[in-house]
């Protein structure tokens, strides 16, 4: 099996690109090469036996999609994206990254197909955000997309995109709408969710945080091992069980930032607490609102996907990964 990871640079990219190197298999095939792409060139995996290219590409520039199928990956992971709060102060940016740069790739795959027949299975990475107000405090599998940010538009019109080349034979998609990744590990970005990291990673390495919405707010979370784990079981799946319906909401924990706080605590004591700083920001807090809280999956835990098991479990999983014997 060959294997396309489009974003392998970034944090969930060298995760997905570490457990395949490891595994040395993917969907249950033996894995014999992996391309690795991204606007920087990402690292190769130590140790994997099989044959790997890396190059730094853009995938919306000219050519670059078709240079990206040109060995005829059997699996493509599509990551790579324009993160929220990005995509909505940069409005060319985040349409030319998120819409071109995806549509450009399901245009090569179609071209390479009318040619050869090759059709890979591509796993896109959706978001959250495709949903919008008027919002309940649950959302099931039915609700309708309505994204009230440039990112969440951006990213259904790559969910629709996804199904209709689906449907019409050209690939076999599946698009996953992660919940949002915590504790992101390294330094913050600039979406918009990074503070729901912030006050976990930065008082946990002794460094101040800033919160800029109230303790009420309520999200939906996974891990960085739970994303992975969404990753590799889609890349497993028979996606003809999806039907027309070609994009999931994944199971998480929904958690507020009180809850957030008090399991900090927990591990951490009072003086990591006292890290957090109170600071009301009004442009984050109006893209937060925006965003649901909770989330009823049964499409997705009905194929298998996993969830965390809590917050604390999350946080737990951050301690062990980066503050082990600290």
């Amino acid at each position: 099996m060959h294997v396309l990871i489009l974003g392998a640079a970034g944090m969930i990219g060298r995760r997905l690109t570490k457990a395949l190197a490891e595994a040395g298999r993917v969907g249950g095939h033996p894995l014999d090469a992996l391309t690795l792409l991204d606007v920087v060139r990402p690292d190769a995996p130590a140790g994997f036996a099989g044959t790997v290219r890396a190059e730094a590409a853009d995938l919306a520039a000219p050519g670059a999609a078709e240079a990206a199928v040109a060995g005829r990956p059997d699996v493509v992971f599509h990551l790579a994206a324009v993160v929220s709060g990005e995509a909505e102060a940069d409005l060319e940016l985040g349409y030319r990254v998120n819409l071109d740069g995806t549509r450009l790739l399901l245009d090569a795959i179609r071209t390479a197909h009318a040619a050869d027949g090759y059709r890979p299975k591509v796993i896109f990475t959706s978001s959250l955000a495709v949903f919008g107000p008027p919002l309940p405090p649950v959302i099931g599998d039915d609700w309708i997309v309505t994204p009230a940010s440039s990112y969440g538009t951006q990213k259904a019109m790559g969910e629709l995109l996804l199904a209709d080349y689906s449907r019409r034979g050209f690939l076999d998609g599946v698009g996953l709408r992660l919940p949002t990744i915590c504790v992101r590990p390294g330094k913050p970005n600039r979406a918009a969710s990074g503070f729901f990291s912030g006050i976990i990673r930065e008082p946990l390495a002794g460094r101040p945080a800033v919160l800029p919405v109230p303790d009420t707010v309520r999200h939906w979370f996974a891990s960085p091992g739970a994303a992975t784990g969404f990753l590799l079981h889609a890349a497993g799946l028979d996606l003809s069980r999806l039907g027309l319906r070609r994009s999931l909401t994944l199971p998480g924990v929904s958690a507020t930032v009180a809850d957030e706080i008090e399991a900090l605590r927990r591990v951490a004591g009072e003086r990591a607490v006292a890290l957090i700083r109170r600071e009301p920001d009004e442009a984050v807090a109006r893209i937060i609102a925006t965003w649901p809280e909770a989330f009823a999956t049964e499409r997705a835990l009905a194929l298998g996907f996993t969830a965390d098991a809590s917050f604390d479990a999350i946080v737990a999983q951050h301690v062990a990964e980066f503050h082990a014997g600290g």
